[in-house]
Formats: structure tokens, C-alpha cells, sequence
């Protein structure tokens, strides 16, 4: 039984339920352990070896689950910030919603990875959250989620009515454009420009009017156009200009790592930024500063 065929697969779906990177890896670890100890017991007739699989990372998922508080964007914690003088206080103390590294797996599409979906999904009771997944994102059977979980089929759809119900309001995943679309890739291509330059009204230029900006671990985030721009000019103003980004991908959305000059004239790693596009426009930037996050997508501290 070849057990790493299925790893990718299920990193990501350890992911969806956690909305860790870290943690999802130690729980796919955990799972094919408790898979390779249990392969004497595994019957192929009654279930095919990923569904198996997926019954021990479920079982793993909703034990690490328990107790536990969701992982939340900015957004999610309360109405947006009007400063852009506003102090960056982290809020270390709460455990933010992490980026998914799209190049450490080979998965195919990823829209249903997306931060904002990601996010919405952390909202709903974990069994939900196991339902949701397993039945819209992987296709599973009622009977087969049923089996998973150790319940009823009627269950089951029960519990899916109420998980979409919980989403309706997330927005239509066919408004986000692909990283490989050509409308995306040229907003993108104009935004790195931009940002490069340190040109706030270019950056402006290029936002949906109802831009948000949010940076976790610093609870507060922005609304607007406007008060993206502002917040933009305070970031150049304090650090400076000559950035340089390196671009990458990020939940199956475009992102890039800015790199700020240092007092010693390099390049510093500063942030990580995953970005949606909407209509050709820029319509959400989550920023990410955590150096967990950074190594998760293997960046170098400093680059030429």
C-alpha cells in the first residue's frame, strides 16, 4: 500500500480543518503512522485505500479539534480601522489562519482553497467543517462521509444543509480570477510595479473601490480604496523605497514576497501577500508577517 500517493491530498484537507500549514503536515504524519500500524486491518472490500485514509485523518483532525478556538482573519474580529497611523500591535495571542504553500504540492485546482472560503469554513462547527469538505470539496458519498465519521447518512446531509447555509455569503468563487488568467496576471503584473516604485496613487489606481487590506497577526485591517492608499504611503514613508518582490502562489491565488532595503543595503524579507482579484482588480491583500508562515513557503531571509 502506498500510502504517499495520497499525502498532498490529504496535507490540504488536514489544512481545510486546522487552517494550519504546521499542523496540517504533523497530522498527515500522524495518520500515515496510525495508517501503517493498522494496514493488517485494512479491508479493501468494504472501503478503497483513500477513503480509509481519509477516515484516519478525519478522526485525527477532529481530536486535534477539540478545544479549540477557530483561526480567523482580521476581518473576522470586528469592523475595519479608519487610522492608517494606527499602531501594529500583534495580538501573538491569537492563532491567525496561515497561507497554504501551492508549490510544495501538486494538486491540480485549488479554488476551494481559497483564504477568504478557508476563513469562512474555520466559522463552523468542526464535524461541519468534516461534512463540507469532504462531501462539495472531495466528493465523497453521504454514505461514505457517514462511514467516515460514524454516523448516519441522514445525518450527514443534515449537517451539510447547515454548513452551506453558514457559507452563503462568502460570494460566488467564479467572480476570483486564476492566477493563470490573463486579466489577473496583468492587474498583478501592474500592482508589483507599482509597489516596487512605491506608487501609492498607481496602487490606488489598480483596487476595487471596496478594497480590504488586513495584515494578521496585527488585528486590524481596511476598508477601501482610500484607506488602503494611506496605509500604503505610511509603509513607504517608513520604510523606505527600492522594494523588490519575488511572486509565487498562495491558496491557488497570486501572492509575492516583499522584500524592504535594510540599514545595511540589502534586501529583507518583510512580508508574504496573497492577493484576490476581482473583475481585474485588486479586491483583497492579506498580508502575512509570521515567520512560521515564512518557512512554510521556504523564502530566504535576504535576496540580491
Amino acid at each position: 500500500m502506498d500510502f504517499e500517493l495520497y499525502r498532498g491530498e490529504l496535507a490540504a484537507y488536514c489544512y481545510r480543518m486546522l487552517g494550519s500549514f504546521h499542523e496540517a503536515e504533523d497530522l498527515v504524519q500522524e495518520t500515515m503512522l496510525r495508517a501503517w500500524n493498522a494496514r493488517d486491518r485494512y479491508d479493501p472490500a468494504r472501503a478503497s485505500l483513500r477513503t480509509w485514509l481519509y477516515r484516519i485523518a478525519t478522526n485525527v483532525c477532529l481530536t486535534a479539534l477539540e478545544g479549540r478556538s477557530r483561526r480567523p482573519l482580521p476581518s473576522g474580529l470586528g469592523a475595519p480601522s479608519t487610522d492608517p497611523h494606527a499602531a501594529l500591535t500583534p495580538a501573538v495571542e491569537i492563532p491567525w489562519l496561515q497561507p497554504f504553500p501551492d508549490a510544495r504540492f501538486d494538486l491540480g485546482m485549488r479554488a476551494d482553497l481559497r483564504l477568504a472560503l478557508v476563513a469562512a469554513t474555520q466559522a463552523l462547527p468542526p464535524r461541519q467543517r468534516a461534512v463540507l469538505v469532504l462531501r462539495e470539496v472531495l466528493e465523497f458519498s453521504a454514505a461514505e462521509v457517514a462511514e467516515q465519521l460514524g454516523t448516519t447518512v441522514a445525518a450527514v446531509n443534515s449537517a451539510l444543509q447547515r454548513a452551506r447555509a453558514a457559507l452563503d455569503d462568502v460570494g460566488d468563487a467564479t467572480e476570483i480570477a486564476e492566477p493563470d488568467d490573463p486579466g489577473a496576471r496583468a492587474a498583478i503584473q501592474r500592482y508589483i510595479q507599482a509597489f516596487e516604485a512605491a506608487d501609492v496613487p498607481g496602487l490606488v489606481r489598480l483596487l476595487a473601490d471596496d478594497a480590504v487590506l488586513e495584515m494578521p497577526p496585527v488585528p486590524l485591517w481596511y476598508l477601501g480604496s482610500r484607506d488602503y492608499g494611506l496605509f500604503m504611503r505610511r509603509v513607504f514613508d517608513t520604510r523606505g523605497t527600492g522594494w523588490s518582490v519575488r511572486q509565487l502562489s498562495a491558496n491557488g491565488q497570486p501572492a509575492f514576497a516583499a522584500y524592504a532595503p535594510d540599514p545595511a543595503g540589502r534586501l529583507r524579507l518583510h512580508t508574504l501577500q496573497v492577493l484576490t482579484v476581482r473583475q481585474g482588480r485588486i479586491a483583497r491583500n492579506v498580508v502575512f508577517a509570521d515567520p512560521a508562515v515564512f518557512e512554510a513557503f521556504e523564502l530566504p531571509e535576504h535576496i540580491s
